[in-house]
C-alpha cells in the first residue's frame, strides 16, 4: 500500500521549522548566509523582496527606483537586459525568511542588551565588594592611626605629671629646707635679742657691737620656690611636635602606596633643558637646543611634564631637589598655556610648591604663600586625590608635611610638572624623579 501524501499543515509545519532552523544559522553567523539577505541596492536587509528573470534578488522599491531612472531594465548584478519590464512579484518565501531573520536579531540584540546589563551589574558589585574591602582596610589604619596617637598621648601624660610629681617633690624638699633655715636664724636672732638686753644694761654695748657687728644684722633670708608654668608649655609643644611627627609618618605611608612610574615628556621640555637618557632627570644648559615649535612644549619658561597623565583616583611621586637653590615642583592640567611668560598657580591650572634664592620656600597659591620649614627638604613628596581635589607636599625625609592644596576641582587629566629652574652665573643640580620606597 503506497504511503499517503502529507498533509498541508505538516508541510507548512515542516517548512516554517526549515526557515527557523536558516534563520538561526543566519543571526548567529552573520557571514556569508546573512550576505545572502542584503539588497545589493541599499545594502540592506531586504523589504519586500522580488525576483528577476534572471534569478536575483532585490528590495522592490530598489529595483523599480533602478528601472525608473534608467531607459533599460537590467539587472542591477549581472546586467542582463529584459526587452520587457518584467512583472515584479514579492518573493513571499524569501520575505518570511527577512522576516523571521529580523525577529531573531532583533530579539538576540535584546539578549545582547539584557547580557550587556547583567555583566555591568556584576561589575558593579565587584567594585562594591573591592572598595568595601579598601575601606575596611582605610577603617582599619585610621583605628591603629588614632590607636598609636592615644599611646602617644597616654605615655606623653605619663610624663608630664611624673615631671610635675617630681617638680613638686623638689620644691616641698626645698620649703622644708627653708623652713629649717629660717628656724635656724629665728634661734639666732633670739640669742642676739637675749645679749642685746644683757649688753643694754652696761655701758659699753657700743663697743661690744663694733666687736660683734653681726648681732645688730639680721640673718639673710631666701625666697621660697617659684613654680613655673613654662615647663608644662614645653611639655604641651613638644606633644604637639610629637603626635603632628606621628600623623605625618603615618599619612605619608599611605599615601607611599600610591607611587606610580612616570618618566619625562620630551615633546613638552623648554629648548634649554636637557633630559636624561632614561628621563627621570632634568637640568637647565646655556645651549638652545634646534627642537620643533610643537604646541605641547613651553617656550619661554624652563618647564617639562610627565609623559603619564591621570584623570581619575590617586597616585603619587618623589622628586629629589637635594642641592638645588631653585626648583619648583607639581602637577598641571593638560589644557595649561606653555607659550609665554607664564604664572604658576591654581587660577592658571598649576598646584605647585617652590624654593627661590636657597631658603624662600613658596606654595604657588598666587599671590605666593610662604612656607616656614624647620628643615631643607632633599626630597618631595606629591600625593594628589583626583575625586577629592586634593594635591598635598611632603619632605619625605624628615616625613613632614608641607603643604596642601585642598578643596580643588580637576575635570581633565593633570601631569606631573617639573621645573628645574635658570640661575644665572651659577649651577643648579638636577631635578630627580626618585623611586618610592615603601617601609610598611
Amino acid at each position: 500500500m503506497a504511503e499517503s501524501l502529507p498533509s498541508s499543515s505538516k508541510l507548512k509545519r515542516t517548512r516554517r521549522q526549515s526557515i527557523d532552523q536558516m534563520c538561526q544559522s543566519l543571526s548567529s553567523s552573520q557571514g556569508p548566509l546573512f550576505e545572502e539577505l542584503q539588497c545589493s541596492v541599499c545594502l540592506d536587509v531586504f523589504t519586500d523582496p522580488v525576483s528577476t528573470p534572471c534569478g536575483h534578488n532585490f528590495c522592490k522599491s530598489c529595483l523599480n527606483e533602478c528601472w525608473d531612472k534608467s531607459q533599460n531594465c537590467n539587472c542591477p548584478i549581472c546586467s542582463e537586459t529584459f526587452s520587457k519590464r518584467p512583472k515584479l512579484k514579492i518573493n513571499t518565501t524569501l520575505r518570511q525568511v527577512v522576516q523571521l531573520f529580523k525577529e531573531r536579531l532583533s530579539k538576540s540584540e535584546v539578549q545582547q542588551m539584557i547580557q550587556d546589563r547583567i555583566k555591568k551589574i556584576q561589575d558593579i558589585k565587584h567594585s562594591a565588594e573591592l572598595r568595601k574591602k579598601s575601606t575596611e582596610r582605610e577603617k582599619a589604619s585610621t583605628v591603629g592611626l588614632f590607636s598609636d596617637l592615644l599611646r602617644s598621648i597616654e605615655i606623653c601624660q605619663a610624663e608630664l605629671l611624673e615631671m610635675i610629681k617630681e617638680k613638686q617633690k623638689a620644691a616641698e624638699k626645698q620649703d622644708e629646707e627653708l623652713i629649717q633655715e629660717l628656724q635656724q636664724e629665728i634661734n639666732e636672732l633670739k640669742m642676739s635679742n637675749s645679749e642685746l638686753d644683757h649688753l643694754s644694761s652696761t655701758e659699753d654695748n657700743l663697743q661690744h657691737l663694733e666687736i660683734n657687728p653681726s648681732i645688730g644684722s639680721p640673718p639673710h633670708s631666701r625666697n621660697g620656690p617659684e613654680i613655673s608654668v613654662e615647663t608644662l608649655r614645653r611639655a604641651l609643644t613638644q606633644l604637639q611636635e610629637t603626635l603632628d611627627q606621628k600623623l605625618s609618618q603615618t599619612v605619608l605611608k599611605r599615601m607611599q602606596r600610591y607611587a606610580v612610574e612616570l618618566t619625562m615628556d620630551p615633546d613638552t621640555a623648554h629648548p634649554e633643558l636637557l633630559l636624561s637618557d632614561d628621563r627621570k632627570q632634568v637640568r637647565v644648559q646655556d645651549v638652545e637646543h634646534e627642537l620643533p615649535d610643537i604646541p605641547e612644549r613651553f617656550d619661554y619658561c624652563p618647564d617639562v611634564l610627565a609623559k603619564e597623565g591621570f584623570s581619575a583616583g590617586r597616585f603619587y611621586f618623589e622628586v629629589q631637589v637635594k642641592g638645588k637653590t631653585d626648583w619648583v615642583v607639581g602637577v598641571a592640567r593638560e589644557s595649561i598655556n606653555r607659550k609665554g611668560e607664564i604664572t604658576v598657580n591654581p587660577q592658571n591650572g598649576f598646584w605647585a610648591v617652590g624654593l627661590r634664592n636657597e631658603s624662600e620656600y613658596k606654595a604657588c597659591t598666587g599671590p605666593a604663600v610662604s612656607l616656614s620649614l624647620r628643615v631643607k627638604p632633599q626630597k618631595v613628596g606629591v600625593f594628589v586625590d583626583y575625586e577629592e581635589g586634593l594635591v598635598s607636599f611632603y619632605d619625605v625625609e624628615s616625613r613632614s608635611h608641607i603643604y596642601s592644596f585642598i578643596g580643588q576641582s580637576f575635570t581633565e587629566k593633570v601631569y606631573p610638572f617639573f621645573s628645574p629652574e635658570v640661575i644665572e652665573g651659577g649651577q643648579n643640580p638636577p631635578l630627580i624623579i626618585s623611586p618610592v620606597i615603601y617601609n610598611d
